[in-house]
């Protein structure tokens, strides 16, 4: 049995051993790992394929050997035209290389990573899509509302506007009617007070001819029994007033002006006191308590 010497460490051959393994077995799993994506990754080779058509063959004729005989001449054939490029052959696709599934009980942790990715694109895809056509629909109907707003107020304009009109064409049609009805009112009531004052003209030309008559007769009587004085010269004019009563007689007789002849005024004065009692007027409303009349010696 072989001793160790002395001052020489022990060598832990089993701690290195399980090292040397851990770490094969690392970069073998790395090395799969690396092939795996080239393999992946790897972009198909076109494959391309070029038909030919086989030479014709020559018919062969088993022909006794003759002696040739000289030919004539022949003309120079006409150059063939150059033939014609064959077609390109179309690329095949190349087969769908299918992926390889991953081994059971070994996930390959950057394929759910890349599956989680591509979720996560698809998710923010959808969500983009989505609040795409959200703001769409939200300016296709602020857009509505703008034109249902605009053809709102346009309506609202017209409406106001035909009001006004309407309101303008009333208020002159109203205001026709109100002037023709003060027109015509203004007419009827200077008719009846043409009509009016016709009749009253009218009463009063007949009051005054019925007054002046009435005056006529108290001065004709009055006339009848003044005796005038000798020697009276001229035309004097002498104004008495008289005081009556309803039955015409004289309760006073006063001189307002004196004609100038003192002989003329009293023999006025006693014709006065002498007519008493006076005519009565023909209408009622004509009597006068008080009368006022003039004498004239040659009226």
């Amino acid at each position: 049995m072989k001793k160790d010497r002395p001052g020489w460490p022990t060598r832990p051959t089993g701690r290195w051993l399980a090292l040397a393994l851990a770490v094969a077995v690392h970069a073998a799993f790395i090395a799969v790992l690396v092939f795996s994506v080239r393999w992946q990754n790897r972009p198909p080779e076109p494959v391309t394929a070029e038909l030919y058509a086989p030479p014709a063959k020559a018919a062969v004729v088993d022909t006794p050997a003759a002696v040739p005989e000289p030919t004539p001449p022949q003309p120079t054939p006409a150059p063939a035209p150059p033939p014609a490029p064959a077609p390109k052959p179309e690329p095949v696709p190349p087969a769908a290389v299918p992926k390889p599934e991953p081994k059971a009980g070994k996930p390959d942790p950057r394929a759910a990573e890349i599956a989680q990715k591509a979720r996560l694109d698809e998710d923010r895809k959808k969500r983009e899509v989505i609040e795409r056509e959200k703001q769409e629909r939200e300016r296709k109907e602020a857009d509505k509302r703008e034109r249902d707003r605009k053809d709102a107020e346009k309506r609202e304009a017209e409406k106001r506007k035909a009001d006004e009109q309407k309101r303008a064409v009333e208020t002159r049609e109203r205001q026709s009617r109100e002037a023709e009805a003060l027109r015509a009112q203004a007419e009827r009531e200077k008719a009846t007070r043409d009509a009016q004052q016709k009749v009253a003209d009218a009463e009063a030309a007949a009051r005054a001819r019925a007054e002046a008559d009435y005056i006529r007769r108290i001065q004709s009587k009055v006339k009848g029994n003044v005796i005038l004085p000798p020697d009276l010269a001229g035309n004097p004019e002498a104004i008495f007033d008289l005081i009556q009563l309803p039955t015409g007689e004289i309760i006073d007789a006063v001189l307002r002006k004196s004609s100038g002849v003192r002989a003329y005024d009293d023999a006025v004065q006693r014709a006065i006191v002498k007519s008493s009692p006076l005519p009565r007027p023909d209408r009622p409303d004509l009597f006068q308590r008080t009368l006022t009349l003039k004498f004239r010696p040659q009226d």
